[in-house]
C-alpha cells in the first residue's frame, strides 16, 4: 500500500510570493514515482491548477476548505454547498456590522468558479481584491446577493469584529453551517470563512480516501494554520510548518525546523528518500 502525502498550499507548499521552488518539484515531483500525493488548500480549482504548473498531482485534490473534491482534469468528486436561500440570510446578518462578504460560487458544471463582493469594501477586502485584479472571474455587486451552489462565504476584517460577527451568525444557524476564524497572514487581518457543516480538509480527505481506496493509517499532511487542525488530527503523521500558527503546532506530530520559504515540505521528503 502507498504512502498518502497531503499538503496545504499558502505559508506551507507555497513560498509567500507564491512560487514553488525548482528544489521543491524535483523532490515532490520524485516522491509522486511511489506514493499518491496531493493538496488540500481554501483555494479555487483554477488558481490551485495555475499555482501547481509543473508539480505531479496524481489524486483528487481538495479545494475550497473541502467544500469542492476534484481531480486536475476537472472530474469533479464531490462537493458541500450553501444555498442560496441561506448564504443570502448570511449576507443580511453580516451587513448588521456593517460588513460584506467574498462569496466563492460554482457559475456552471465546467468548474467555472464566481468570485462576488460588493461595491462596499474595506481596506483589507481592497488589498485581498488588488491581488485578483487579473482574473476574470471577479463579480462586483451593489446589491450582492449569492448564486444557487456558493462553496463559501468569506468574512475579512478586525479580529473582534468577526469573532463577534461567529458569535451572532452561530447564535441563529448552530452547527448547520462551519466556521473558521483565524489570521490572514498576507493582509495582517482576520477572516471568518463559513462553510457546509461537512466541508472541511479531513471530510475531503476522507471522501478522496473512499474514491481510491488508500488506507488513511499511510497519511502524512502538512499545514500551518487552523484549517488544517482537522486533517493533523485524522492524519498518521501530522507536519507542521516552522511558521506555522503557534496553536496549530500543539496539534502536530512534528514541527519543522524551515519555513514554507525554506522549503519544508520538500526537505521533510527529502529527508525521507534519503532513508530508503
Amino acid at each position: 500500500m502507498k504512502n498518502i502525502y497531503i499538503t496545504d498550499l499558502d505559508h506551507t507548499f507555497l513560498r509567500n510570493d507564491l512560487s514553488i521552488s525548482d528544489y521543491t518539484k524535483s523532490i515532490w515531483n520524485a516522491k509522486a514515482q511511489s506514493s499518491i500525493l496531493s493538496v488540500a488548500t481554501a483555494r479555487t480549482y483554477k488558481k490551485t491548477q495555475q499555482l501547481l504548473q509543473g508539480v505531479h498531482i496524481n489524486a483528487p485534490m481538495i479545494l475550497l476548505d473541502g467544500a469542492l473534491i476534484a481531480t486536475m482534469d476537472k472530474k469533479i468528486i464531490d462537493t458541500k454547498f450553501i444555498n442560496k436561500e441561506i448564504a443570502d440570510s448570511i449576507i443580511d446578518e453580516g451587513s448588521r456590522f456593517g460588513i460584506y462578504p467574498f462569496i466563492l460560487s460554482l457559475a456552471d458544471k465546467n468548474l467555472n468558479e464566481a468570485f462576488i463582493h460588493s461595491s462596499i469594501l474595506n481596506e483589507d477586502q481592497k488589498n485581498v481584491l488588488s491581488r485578483y485584479v487579473k482574473d476574470d472571474n471577479l463579480q462586483e455587486q451593489t446589491n450582492i446577493r449569492a448564486m444557487d451552489d456558493n462553496f463559501k462565504i468569506v468574512y475579512m476584517g478586525e479580529e473582534q469584529l468577526l469573532r463577534s460577527m461567529e458569535v451572532h451568525l452561530k447564535s441563529i444557524y448552530g452547527d448547520a453551517l462551519k466556521y473558521i476564524l483565524a489570521p490572514e497572514a498576507y493582509v495582517g487581518c482576520y477572516f471568518l470563512t463559513i462553510l457546509h457543516k461537512d466541508a472541511d480538509k479531513s471530510h475531503g480527505i476522507r471522501s478522496v480516501s473512499q474514491y481510491l481506496g488508500f488506507d488513511l493509517s499511510k497519511l502524512t499532511v502538512f499545514g500551518d494554520n487552523f484549517n488544517d487542525v482537522g486533517m493533523f488530527e485524522l492524519a498518521r503523521t501530522a507536519v507542521a510548518m516552522a511558521n506555522a500558527q503557534e496553536g496549530v503546532k500543539k496539534y502536530a506530530h512534528i514541527v519543522l525546523p524551515h519555513t514554507n520559504d525554506e522549503d519544508g515540505v520538500a526537505r521533510y521528503l527529502k529527508g525521507l528518500l534519503d532513508e530508503k
